[in-house]
């Protein structure tokens, strides 16, 4: 199983690649130009997640940027739109657009279903809809899923709101494989 971290220096691509497979480059930083070429120059794959304030169509400039600097092995993360101020939403539509770049597209579920800026100044989430979020991300071609899971998440010391519970995970997965085998 490959190992991801996420990178927010561009002194932190070198050091990382040392102890990992994939260099993931978090949402708000998917435009960094020097962050991006840090990462394309150590050689491994670099997950650029899809900023939230960014059309899927826009993430070909960062993936010119990775394979500019001599790197092929690039992927992309769908991490939901903003919509309004305290929501996001998946547009499905991006898949295909991101997919024009001939990289793997990956759905990030959970991350999808935040509510940043909630009154209570903690961002929210909404847990309940992974499976259909996971379900409609197999069906519309995504290459792959991200799902945090935690056995407590309303103790989990980061993103426990849009969390699955680890023992909902198995089924989780037992019917995106079963979706998978029909949607092909």
């Amino acid at each position: 199983m490959p190992i991801v971290t996420d990178i927010h220096e561009s002194d932190d691509a070198a050091i990382a690649a040392k102890y990992v497979d994939v260099l993931q480059i978090p949402a708000f930083l998917c435009r960094q130009t020097e962050l991006l070429v840090a990462a394309a120059e150590t050689g491994k794959t670099v997950n650029i997640k899809k900023g939230q304030f960014l059309a899927a169509e826009s993430m070909k400039f960062a993936v010119d940027k990775v394979r500019g600097a001599g790197n092929n092995h690039v992927m992309l993360t769908e991490r939901g739109t903003m919509f309004g101020y305290q929501d996001l939403i998946v547009d499905y539509r991006g898949v295909v657009e991101m997919k024009k770049n001939n990289v793997p597209v990956i759905l990030d579920i959970t991350h999808s279903l935040q509510q940043p800026n909630q009154a209570s100044g903690v961002t929210g989430g909404r847990p309940d809809l992974i499976e259909l979020i996971a379900k409609a991300g197999i069906v519309t071609g995504f290459d792959g899923i991200f799902v945090e899971t935690h056995p407590d998440p309303k103790n989990a010391k980061s993103d426990g709101a849009n969390m699955l519970h680890l023992d909902l995970l198995e089924g989780l997965l037992v019917k995106l494989v079963a979706i998978r085998a029909v949607a092909n």
